[in-house]
């Protein structure tokens, strides 16, 4: 069986070079938070890697604590037509314990319904930023870029994280990225550490925009630090 792609540090260059260019959240009342969408595919194919996925997408949010918070929506699907969106969650253990209490079951993509759903809260109140981890995109692609299109004009840039290296999802979810001002980034089970910093700083992103992120790089060094040199600072 051939190897999966890692996610590369070029990757890793164009992924937060997006972020930096996706414009800064606007800026809400006095102490109000950011508002984040965490978006899961909870199939079967993802069962391998989930425990340890949840570990890391509940972290994430960690970084946010300086910057008034975030407050996050988990919505997954899975099995034959089920798609379930959580309330709002004020903190990471609060959405750690909404992820693990999900277990995968098989069934077919569901990401037009994310999209739906995405939209709705968008229109009801501001969403920085919508974050999806999945691994295919099983459904009719015009459809779903129609759609993707629809929350991107509502100021909502969708962050996909790719597991799996299957090329055909790969062009999809960077069509939905490019559709959303959002941005791409595939990993696997080797890039645990990596996909942590990202998903830490999409949340950092959301929470105090590009100046925030660029703060976060610096205080985090590794890979984020190296990467943020590059951006313009702007924000």
């Amino acid at each position: 069986m051939a190897k999966l792609p890692t996610s590369t540090e070029d990757d890793v260059s164009a992924f937060l070079r997006k972020v930096n260019e996706t414009p800064a959240p606007a800026a809400g009342a006095p102490g109000e938070r950011g508002r984040l969408i965490f978006a899961m595919d909870a199939t079967a194919s993802r069962e391998p890697t989930w425990d340890q996925a949840c570990q890391i997408q509940g972290e994430m949010f960690s970084e946010t604590s300086t910057l008034g918070g975030l407050e996050v929506q988990l919505i997954f699907y899975r099995g034959f037509g089920e798609c379930r969106a959580s309330k709002w969650a004020p903190n990471a253990k609060e959405l750690l314990r909404l992820m693990t209490s999900v277990r995968c079951r098989g069934g077919q993509s569901q990401i037009a319904k994310v999209l739906d759903h995405a939209k709705r809260e968008a229109e009801k109140g501001k969403v920085n930023a919508l974050v999806f981890v999945g691994d295919a995109l099983e459904e009719d692609i015009d459809r779903v870029c129609h759609k993707a299109g629809e929350l991107g004009l509502l100021g909502v840039p969708m962050f996909l994280f790719h597991e799996g290296g299957d090329p055909v999802a790969e062009r999809d979810f960077r069509e939905l990225a490019r559709l959303t001002g959002g941005a791409y980034c595939p990993f696997d089970a080797g890039s645990a550490q990596q996909l942590r910093d990202l998903l830490s700083a999409v949340a950092v992103y959301a929470a105090g925009g590009r100046r925030a992120l660029l703060e976060y790089g610096n205080n985090r060094g590794g890979d984020v630090l190296r990467l943020t040199h590059q951006m313009s600072g702007k924000g």
